[in-house]
């Protein structure tokens, strides 16, 4: 890179006083200590590092940057420091509202190095102790109707901000898609010096009017003065689209509906108790024909007596505590105009896969619309405090309040059924950075909001635009959004998209929020919200690079969960991210052998590093943490709450694809529908949480899609009259899966792989009988580690009995006094999982001459075949049928 440069930004401001300069920022040929070093600053812009207006000192110090500046900034740790004099370290708020550089000079005065500056650390260092007190966005104050809106935004770079106040109120009766038109009234903001916020009071008459920020930047690197208008990060309505931030009063009980307002919010439950259901809100009730048609694939489907709403009532009786919905936060990448939409047309798609269920037609017409149809899985976050107006029932309804009162409407509803509701949280990133259509971030904060590499180019490991939550106002954004859908839409919790791109600091500030929160003050206990994400280590982050990170195994003592992707790759078998979705069986898939039945072993025992048994692999005495995982260990939790255990979820192939893609294609009906039933027995009679994927339970295809993100209602189809799995709707899109379709074809043209309403059905009423043994027998719930260590047990793995397609995990609550036994009926449950397709007989250590009888659910359960298991109490033998999840108990 040209060493005169202001375009990028290899230097550090981090402190008011301190600017840290990388080694690699140094010219070739050149050594810092040799350099003369000023920071060149230009008020109003356009400077030229040859005839900088003004220049101040730098001095050098010798070493590395000190404590607890490196430990804050680990990756700028071995910079050299450069220090500001207290007179212009004093003027550090007054020069970032201008365009600054760091200059160096040889002994000569040649300028041998002129480079922008990252300044989120001193931003942070000047602003963020009083800043993250504010109340950003808009506040209302007042008795009831006379209440007046105060608008706050931090904007501390910015040289001037002006609220643009437009007059028009769309009617109640106006259905079209509504932006504001002619010129806005101008409202100057005013600034507040010790904390960088400007803010305006308004009246009673600015109630439900549009506005945007109107701010004069100089924007870095480039120098230029320019006026930019942004809507309000902070929003919590917005017009259709998003052009304009609306100034909505989430308490106006116009905006309450009866069945939130009244319906009570499920009792809590401990983290371990959950069983959750990842659903996104258009599938759930875009094919239902017992919803109206206007409602369909919207907030209000479930308002509706309809399929889905009878299928999710028919699961939460059965035990299922949380729905997980998809992002529903305002997104970017669909279009919330109704009437702007494109799709294509449904009739062509089903004659096309009647006639080429293997065909490439459907996923042209579906990738042809892709950027304008009404799909789209929601990672692209625009405004994190608002919900989509796509999910709105139409473009009038997804103005201002109105989209506020669906989103609560269709949370009182599942609270109805008796469900929480966990919302999918996407603070790793953003759609666009710097002055893009959909940055209000930098537009507000121009360089602040988002991490930066070596270069001052934002990173891109989330292949989107990574957010910097380790920047103290951008974890701001995060905690207080989390606060408000808790406080003004009542959620239950939260799932965190990528979550090892946050520290484990944000999470624990997260925490912290949530348990501030009273039913007295707030209408809601905070401490039973649940948090659970991604722990995905990978980026300019991994391995603590950036900060300590919420990763698998560094969570101890949080109660926050990751996901288990040790329990699913051995139930699956290989990887998601194999070339060839073909190879690597699993458990379930047919290709057990002695390392998975171990990650299986582990993962049945809450992924804890602790839990100790006889490897079946070796034969000798293991804990978790020592079998292996690729290069880690399988058992990294000290908590059974810090593991969610799924073998699917909206990312990668379905279940049911999985099987496709990994048994032989001769593979009879049903034993597909086995193996798929118990693959999600792993996961419901675990000591860990339970994770289902929407449809998981009624053998959900995608046709083979693996990322289907963009792949429209069609390859996302999910009909619960269960007339059709969404098999053979054609040759997936493209992107992702065009290498896969010479595997991918011969499949999709197989009649014979699409099951039929029977088998959708039984595999249904089997996935009910799993979560009625979660529910009915506590022991399956342990929820200590103390417990679980001293409970949870493998007789067979290891022994000349085990064998790597069989896994009889035993939970032995004998030792427990009356009033420590968690199940006054039973008191021992012993659970057989055989992945044989023959029946198999095993002797289990310890347990002859006791009585164990086939568990009371499976007795009077769907699947016949499960009550042809047998226990023989005087040699301590139970026979199991083959693909066969058998849960037995001892009476108490």
């Amino acid at each position: 890179m040209h060493p005169l440069d202001l375009t990028l930004a290899r230097a550090h401001w981090l402190r008011r006083d301190l600017v840290a300069l990388p080694a690699t920022a140094v010219p070739a040929g050149h050594e810092a200590e040799d350099l003369r070093w000023t920071l060149a600053v230009a008020p109003d812009g356009g400077l030229d590092p040859a005839a900088a207006p003004e220049e101040l000192a730098l001095s050098l110090s010798e070493g590395a940057l000190p404590h607890p500046v490196a430990d804050a900034w680990p990756h700028l740790a071995a910079a050299h420091p450069l220090h500001l004099d207290a007179t212009g370290a004093a003027r550090a708020a007054e020069l970032l509202t201008g365009q600054v550089a760091l200059l160096g000079r040889d002994g000569a005065g040649e300028l041998v190095l002129a480079t922008s500056l990252q300044v989120p650390g001193v931003l942070d260092d000047l602003y963020a102790a009083r800043a993250t007190a504010r109340r950003l966005g808009v506040s209302w104050s007042g008795p009831p109707g006379q209440r007046v809106p105060t608008v706050t935004v931090w904007a501390p770079t910015a040289q001037h901000v002006d609220l643009l106040l437009w007059d028009e109120v769309p009617g109640p009766e106006d259905a079209r898609a509504w932006s504001p038109a002619g010129e806005p009234t101008v409202v100057p903001m005013t600034r507040d010096d010790d904390d960088g916020c400007w803010s305006v009071t308004g009246t009673q008459g600015w109630t439900d009017r549009s506005y945007l920020l109107e701010l004069l930047h100089v924007i870095p690197r480039t120098g230029r003065r320019q006026t930019v208008r942004s809507t309000d990060p902070w929003s919590v309505g917005l017009t259709v689209s998003s052009t304009h931030s609306v100034l909505v009063d989430l308490d106006d009980p116009r905006w309450a509906p009866s069945v939130w307002r009244e319906t009570p919010v499920p009792a809590p439950v401990r983290a371990v108790d959950q069983a959750i259901y990842e659903a996104h809100v258009r599938d759930l009730t875009r094919e239902d024909p017992g919803c109206p048609p206007q409602w369909r694939g919207s907030f209000l489907g479930l308002s509706a007596d309809g399929v889905a709403r009878r299928h999710l009532a028919a699961l939460a009786g059965a035990g299922l505590t949380s729905v997980h919905l998809l992002p529903v936060f305002d997104l970017t990448s669909v279009e919330e105009d109704p009437q702007q939409q494109e799709e294509a047309d449904r009739a062509t798609l089903e004659r096309l896969s009647r006639e080429a269920p293997a065909g490439t037609q459907q996923q042209a017409m579906v990738r042809a619309h892709a950027t304008r149809d009404a799909f789209n899985w929601g990672y692209d976050p625009w405004h994190f405090l608002t919900p989509e107006g796509s999910y709105a029932t139409s473009g009038g309804a997804a103005h201002g309040g109105r989209r506020v009162a669906q989103c609560r409407e269709l949370v009182g509803q599942l609270h109805a059924l008796g469900l929480r509701v966990v919302l999918d949280q996407v603070y790793n990133h953003t759609t666009d950075a710097w002055l893009h259509r959909a940055s209000v971030l930098d537009r507000v904060v121009p360089g602040y909001y988002h991490r930066l590499d070596g270069e001052g180019r934002v990173e891109t490991s989330t292949c989107c635009q990574n957010l910097a939550t380790e920047h103290l106002m951008c974890q701001k954004l995060m905690v207080d959004a989390c606060v408000l859908w808790v406080r003004q839409y009542r959620v239950d919790g939260y799932r965190f998209d990528l979550m090892g791109h946050h520290s484990r600091a944000n999470l624990e500030a997260v925490r912290a929020a949530l348990d501030a929160l009273t039913p007295e003050a707030d209408g809601v206990d905070g401490r039973a919200v649940h948090l659970y994400g991604e722990g995905w280590n990978f980026g300019e982050v991994a391995g603590n690079g950036r900060f300590v990170q919420a990763v698998q195994g560094q969570l101890d003592g949080t109660g926050i969960g990751t996901f288990n992707d040790r329990l699913r790759d051995a139930v699956r078998g290989g990887s998601v991210h194999d070339a060839d979705p073909t190879t690597g069986l699993g458990f379930a898939t047919g290709g057990a052998d002695a390392r998975h039945t171990d990650q299986l072993q582990v993962g049945l025992a809450g992924g804890l590093r602790d839990i100790a048994f006889l490897s079946q692999e070796t034969g000798r005495p293991v804990k978790g943490a020592e079998v292996a995982y690729g290069g880690a260990p399988c058992g990294y939790a000290v908590s059974p709450e810090e593991v969610v255990n799924y073998v699917d979820a909206h990312d990668n192939e379905t279940l049911w694809d999985t099987l496709v893609l990994k048994l032989p294609q001769s593979t009879p009906m049903a034993e597909r529908v086995r193996r798929s039933t118990l693959a999600l027995a792993t996961v419901t009679l675990s000591q860990g949480i339970s994770f289902w994927h929407a449809g998981a339970e009624v053998l959900r295809s995608k046709s083979l899609d693996r990322n289907s993100y963009a792949s429209g209602d069609w390859f996302n189809g999910f009909d619960l009259t269960l007339r059709d799995n969404g098999f053979g709707r054609g040759l997936p899109p493209e992107p992702d899966n065009g290498v896969r379709w010479s595997m991918m074809a011969p499949l999709l043209a197989d009649a014979s792989l699409r099951p039929s309403t029977a088998d959708m059905e039984l595999a249904r009423d089997c996935a009910l009988d799993l979560l009625r043994l979660r529910r009915d027998l506590p022991l399956l719930r342990l929820g200590e580690r103390e417990r679980i260590l001293r409970q949870v047990s493998f007789p067979v793995s290891g022994t000349p009995h085990g064998r790597p397609d069989v896994v009889v995990m035993l939970v032995d609550d004998r030792g427990a006094s009356p009033q420590d036994a968690l199940d006054p009926a039973h008191s021992g449950v012993l659970v057989v999982l055989n992945a044989s397709p023959l029946t198999v007989t095993q002797t289990v250590p310890g347990l002859a001459g006791q009585e164990w009888v086939l568990s009371e659910v499976q007795q009077r359960g769907a699947d016949d075949v499960v009550r042809q298991t047998a226990w023989e109490a005087g040699p301590g033998r139970v026979t199991v049928p083959g693909l066969t999840a058998a849960v037995l108990v001892r009476p108490a």
